[in-house]
């Protein structure tokens, strides 16, 4: 017996007693009414209410008697409700039922469950909010203007990555479509050797929605995670990541482009193979080999990758991800602004803020990227020890650029780099060390003891800047003295 049947039985034992009694919770019926428009106002009534509610078929309407339904006419009222469900109300609303017996006969009973996005009303044209209905007193009614406001209290903002992507699919349809066999060997699992143990994983993963035996919906997390080909989903086509790399310093030389359309988290590592095969390498002779070793460090390209896919706005349509591989620089590009509560300057070790948790949430699961809130923390960290000019961030009307750029000696580097190098440098000392000095900052650079002046002059100019200052302003050393960033 499912578990939600004793609920439903002890309703219609309540309801059928000496004193026979109309519920919010539950309503019998002889046969399924003919009229569809009927039917849709007791599903949205149902599916706003608190817990959902029950519809009990084979009780005679005026007398109460169980009188029972024949199988076929139980497959006939859940193919039909299950139509009305995913056609004619908004949002979809869910169903479960059995056919159980109650006093010698079989009863179809059937759960609406309660819609976690309300109100739940009916869809078509010139139909609107207004067209949603409420239990009350034992029976459906419209609901009122106060009413509804009451249901958009306890609604649940849609999330994208569960909204559906796909037309309803069969299984078959379904395990063709998503690599899950990638999903289980990022997370170290063993594939079931039984497909509807995959279903109901893929469900459980929020990848698929199953419509109560009638098929599945894949989702937008499920597409942007696992699918084959985001190219079969129209509406995520255009989010496939592009990389382009280009000859020189500027868009106007021959560019290389990457072919790559799987979902981002089965896709990962060919696009993390693809860039590093595409960027320049720097030839190391050591005991008489010659050794190839990266020029950027591969912790970084995997960190700003996964953010640039993790933090994009979905609803910014027509523009996707974009990797842009120049001769002395990479550009992480994704489209949306920062959030409102994120400052420019406070992205290194602050605890983000994510459109997409769902997706973020997943990326952590799957090891694609760090833990929560170290991701640019252990990019800058690998930076500097590559002896990479700083991390940059741009932000446009539209979209969030991270910038990382080739090598550079101190004396290359703009007045500006070395300024914000030693700011980013100083957020990394303040939570390893409690504060950066001459000393450690010298070592970032890749600068000798002779140079000690150099740093002295700039320390002075990033406490004018405003972005450092003196970690014990009456200290009167300055040999020893740390320093921290502007806002510890």
């Amino acid at each position: 017996m499912k578990s939600w049947m004793n609920k439903a039985i002890a309703l219609l034992d309540r309801s059928l007693g000496n004193v026979r009694q109309e519920l919010n919770e539950l309503d019998w019926k002889e046969d399924l009414s003919p009229n569809n428009k009927k039917l849709c106002q007791h599903l949205s009534a149902f599916a706003n209410h608190p817990g959902g509610g029950f519809l009990v078929f084979g009780v005679e309407d005026k007398t109460g008697s169980v009188i029972g339904v024949t199988q076929e006419k139980a497959d006939n009222i859940v193919e039909r409700l299950s139509s009305l469900c995913r056609d004619a109300v908004n949002p979809l609303v869910r169903l479960d039922h059995v056919v159980e017996d109650y006093q010698g006969a079989s009863l179809l009973f059937i759960w609406i469950q309660e819609s976690a996005i309300k109100p739940v009303q009916l869809s078509g044209k010139g139909n609107t909010i207004e067209d949603c209905f409420i239990r009350s007193g034992g029976t459906t009614r419209k609901a009122s203007r106060q009413e509804i406001g009451g249901l958009l209290l306890n609604s649940k903002t849609p999330v994208f990555e569960e909204l559906h992507v796909s037309k309803l699919k069969t299984q078959v349809e379904v395990l063709t479509s998503l690599n899950y066999g990638a999903i289980y060997s990022l997370l170290e699992k063993p594939i079931p050797t039984s497909f509807d143990e995959i279903i109901y994983w893929l469900s459980q993963e929020k990848m698929i929605v199953d419509i109560d035996g009638q098929g599945y919906y894949i989702t937008n997390f499920g597409a942007l995670a696992a699918a084959n080909n985001l190219n079969n989903f129209d509406s995520l086509a255009r989010k496939s990541i592009r990389v382009i790399k280009y000859s020189g310093k500027n868009k106007t030389g021959e560019s290389i482009e990457f072919p790559g359309s799987k979902g981002y988290a089965v896709g990962f590592e060919s696009l993390i193979q693809f860039v590093k095969s595409q960027l320049p390498g720097s030839e190391v002779i050591k005991q008489a080999l010659r050794k190839e070793t990266a020029v950027y460090p591969e912790i970084a390209l995997r960190e700003l990758i996964a953010n640039m896919l993790i933090h994009q706005d979905f609803t910014i349509r027509g523009s996707g991800p974009m990797i842009e591989i120049f001769e002395d620089r990479i550009e992480f590009t994704n489209p949306g602004r920062l959030l409102p509560s994120k400052e420019i300057d406070r992205l290194i070790r602050t605890t983000p803020e994510s459109r997409n948790e769902i997706l973020a949430q997943a990326f952590r699961r799957y090891n694609i990227c760090e833990e929560r809130g170290s991701g640019f923390e252990k990019t800058v960290i690998a930076i500097e020890l590559y002896g990479l000019p700083p991390l940059k961030f741009e932000e446009t009307e539209n979209s969030f650029k991270t910038i990382l750029s080739a090598p550079k000696s101190f004396a290359d580097m703009s007045d500006k780099e070395r300024i914000d190098a030693c700011y980013q440098h100083a957020i990394i000392q303040y939570y390893g060390q409690g504060g950066m000095n001459n000393a450690s900052l010298r070592r970032r650079f890749g600068m000798h003891d002779k140079q000690a002046s150099q740093i002295s002059r700039l320390i002075k100019e990033a406490i004018e800047k405003g972005v450092i200052k003196s970690k014990d302003p009456e200290s009167d050393s300055k040999k020893f003295t740390m320093y921290v960033p502007y806002w510890a």
